[in-house]
């Protein structure tokens, strides 16, 4: 898993390298070649790719396309850490939309853990003047979106082969990417090009990585790594990018991880102990 949450970061610095190119034009080339790879995995496999949960595949497209927009719009104009540390909200949106939408039980005590997380991006958003409130609320966006995603895939789970999902989630952002980059196309550099090839080679090895950590290792240990990658951004944003940082953003990321992991262990610790009472 640590391998999966170091290629992450290594793709998050490649974007950030690129932020003079459009955001959805990085979505395509991201997604074109994780689909082509995805593709050509899925022909050597002879898996069918039409699916057959065509509704919930084109959803999950939908909503994963537009976590990683937003996403990448937020790595390219806040800093690396305050970006990727928002975007870790993803796991309380999932939550919460597993409870609203799937019915699925949250223990109350999770509630004061959200609680937690929200105050810490109010510390952060207060205190950092570099976070216009724009790029704040697409933030928060690309988190929902990807928690909404995430449900989308679990609801998945055991009806298609996870290569059909991933090929319809690259394919549907694929396509896009490229119908925006097609009315406002910038032309890569030769050192541009490189970066954009190394975000999509970074993101197959993260993903690669990070589907046999799950296979192999407890969820809790995967989901406690994964929270390396803040580490990771921190270390980047000021070796690579001369990155500041005030003791207000290290104490809004610490509430904000910190109500999120104890949402992760606490809370499932609660719900087996309710089931069980």
């Amino acid at each position: 898993m640590m391998m999966a949450t170091f290629f992450f970061a290594l793709m998050n610095v490649c974007i950030k390298q690129v932020s003079h190119i459009p955001p959805m034009e990085v979505v395509f080339f991201r997604c074109f070649i994780a689909l082509a790879i995805a593709g050509v995995s899925m022909r050597i496999k002879h898996i069918d790719w039409i699916g057959s949960e065509r509704k919930l595949l084109i959803l999950r497209g939908v909503s994963g396309t537009l976590a990683v927009y937003t996403f990448f719009i937020t790595l390219q104009r806040m800093p690396l850490a305050t970006a990727v540390t928002i975007q870790y909200l993803s796991p309380i949106f999932t939550t919460i939309i597993a409870g609203l939408i799937l019915g699925e039980y949250i223990p109350k005590i999770q509630y004061l853990f959200f609680a937690v997380s929200f105050a810490g991006i109010i510390v952060l958003k207060g205190f950092d003047t570099s976070i216009t409130m724009n790029l704040f609320l697409i933030g928060l966006t690309s988190a929902l979106c990807s928690g909404a995603a995430y449900n989308f895939v679990r609801t998945l789970k055991g009806k298609e082969n996870p290569l059909v999902v991933v090929f319809h989630f690259q394919l549907i952002g694929a396509i896009t990417g490229l119908c925006f980059t097609l009315f406002n196309y910038h032309v890569p550099t030769l050192m541009d090009s490189v970066y954009l090839l190394l975000v999509g080679i970074f993101t197959y090895l993260g993903q690669l990585y990070l589907t046999k950590a799950l296979q192999g290792e407890a969820v809790g240990v995967v989901s406690s790594i994964n929270y390396l990658g803040v580490v990771y951004a921190f270390i980047f944003g000021i070796l690579i990018f001369n990155e500041h940082y005030t003791v207000f953003n290290y104490l809004g990321v610490a509430l904000m991880l910190t109500g999120v992991l104890l949402s992760i262990f606490l809370g499932k610790k609660q719900t087996i102990k309710d089931a069980t009472a």
